[in-house]
Formats: structure tokens, C-alpha cells, sequence
């Protein structure tokens, strides 16, 4: 091993099945969701059979947003709002719901959806621009935080969830809903053949991309095991950390609180 090599492999990352620069991922990355920003939500419909959905619900039903009481949450890599909007209408009047992204075309998907779909938008949703790793926001300002299906896009996870921790207020809950490992035998060889050959292919026809859709099913096949990813999600300082397999293992459920 040359002088560096350890160095060098600490600062890389997975890109799908590739080796690359942590740099190098954020950028692909961001240009994977450039590219499918327009036809996301449609794309997580057909991929999913609208499984997505139900998965999403489960997530804001473990959440438990208050009715009576003020509840600021902080939906990370949500920049549709999908989730956002699901957990506004689940709270009460007083939820506000603050919507972070690094990219900013799923952004505007997510802005332009919320003047038709929230009442009092500009009260009760922000949409910021931001990088999980580096959250622009203040320590302790929030009584929850989500991530659907973007921690495994994060170069650097373990810092995302320090991030994570720091701007939860005492008491905080953490959850992540993320694709896991099937763990139903037949079922996963099914789901291996579904994702390889007909993901790609729903991409290419209807969001013009199948190499983004390779790319995410890739990237779901590297994200660590739900044992490895709790370990993760403990490091990080969170506590009562479990994990929810739903749909077999297709997904699942992650969870911690910040104690104090």
C-alpha cells in the first residue's frame, strides 16, 4: 500500500456499484436528481406500486405529530414535500414543517406543490436550500427530524446523522425510512430481478433517465444492513434506536431520540 492509500479510501464513497470521490458522489448525485426531479413522486408510485405511500404513512404514524401544542419539524432530502405535507396534515395548527434539500429543482417541485396543496403556506412550510452534512440551521431547534430515502445519497452518512442530532431539541426523535434487505426467501430473488431489469427500464420511459434509476437501485443494494446502520444511528449519540422492517424487508423503519 502506497503512503496515502488509507487516506485516499476514507475520503471516497459508493457511488451505485462505483468507487468514487466523496466530491465526486455529491455532484453525480445532485445531477441524478436534477435530472428526475419533475417526475419523481410519479416515479416512486410506479416503481413502488404506490407501496411508497403506505410506507410514508407509517413513518408520520410513528411520528405522532401533536395536535394541541407547538411541534417544528425538519423534513432532511424531502425537497418535494411529500413527507412534509403528511406530517402537516397530520399535526395540528401549530406544526410548521421546514423542508431541506441540497438540490434545488426538487426544491421548487416541492414549493410550487405546497401553494396549491397547504393552506397558510407561507406560515407552516419553509423550503430550504442545504447540505445534510452541513445543516444551516441553529443546535436544538427541533422537536423531530425525518429522512425518506436520502440518508444512503449522503456522502458522508455519519456525519449526517451527527447534524441530525445537534439541531434536535432534548427529547428530539430521529426516523428514517430507507430501503433495507429482503429477508423473504423467493421474494428477494423476485424483487433482485424486478429492480435490475424493470427499474431501469419504467426510468427510461418515463422520466427519459433509465442510468439515474440504475443508479438507485445500485445505491440501495450498498446501504449498510439494518444492524450495521442502527450501530451507525447510536455512534451518532442517539438512544432507544430501533429499527421497523416493513414490506418484508423492502424498507424499513429507523428510529432514535436525542435523550439530552
Amino acid at each position: 500500500m502506497k503512503a496515502g492509500d488509507g487516506a485516499t479510501e476514507r475520503e471516497s464513497a459508493d457511488f451505485g456499484f462505483e468507487r468514487v470521490s466523496l466530491d465526486e458522489k455529491q455532484g453525480r448525485v445532485d445531477s441524478v436528481f436534477h435530472s428526475v426531479a419533475r417526475r419523481y413522486d410519479v416515479m416512486n408510485d410506479l416503481m413502488s406500486a404506490g407501496l411508497h405511500r403506505a410506507w410514508k404513512a407509517q413513518l408520520v404514524s410513528m411520528l405522532r405529530p401533536p395536535q394541541g401544542r407547538p411541534f417544528a419539524h425538519l423534513d432532511v432530502a424531502g425537497g418535494t414535500g411529500d413527507v412534509a405535507f403528511r406530517v402537516l396534515a397530520a399535526g395540528g395548527p401549530k406544526t410548521r414543517v421546514t423542508v431541506l434539500d441540497i438540490n434545488e429543482s426538487m426544491l421548487r417541485v416541492g414549493a410550487e406543490r405546497a401553494r396549491e396543496k397547504v393552506e397558510d403556506a407561507g406560515d407552516r412550510i419553509a423550503f430550504v436550500t442545504g447540505n445534510a452534512e452541513s445543516l444551516p440551521l441553529p443546535d436544538a431547534a427541533f422537536d423531530a427530524y425525518t429522512i425518506a430515502f436520502g440518508i444512503r445519497n449522503v456522502p458522508r452518512i455519519e456525519t449526517a446523522l451527527a447534524e441530525a442530532r445537534r439541531v434536535l431539541k432534548p427529547g428530539g426523535r430521529f426516523l428514517c425510512l430507507e430501503f433495507s434487505a429482503v429477508d423473504i426467501p423467493l421474494l428477494d430473488k423476485i424483487y433482485d430481478a424486478y429492480s435490475f431489469h424493470v427499474i431501469p427500464r419504467i426510468g427510461a420511459r418515463v422520466a427519459g433517465d433509465a442510468e439515474s434509476y440504475r443508479y438507485l437501485v445500485e445505491s440501495i443494494r450498498k446501504f449498510p444492513t439494518r444492524g450495521a446502520f442502527a450501530g451507525m444511528i447510536e455512534r451518532a449519540g442517539f438512544r432507544h434506536v430501533t429499527d421497523r422492517p416493513l414490506s418484508g424487508g423492502i424498507v424499513a423503519i429507523h428510529s432514535g431520540w436525542k435523550v439530552s
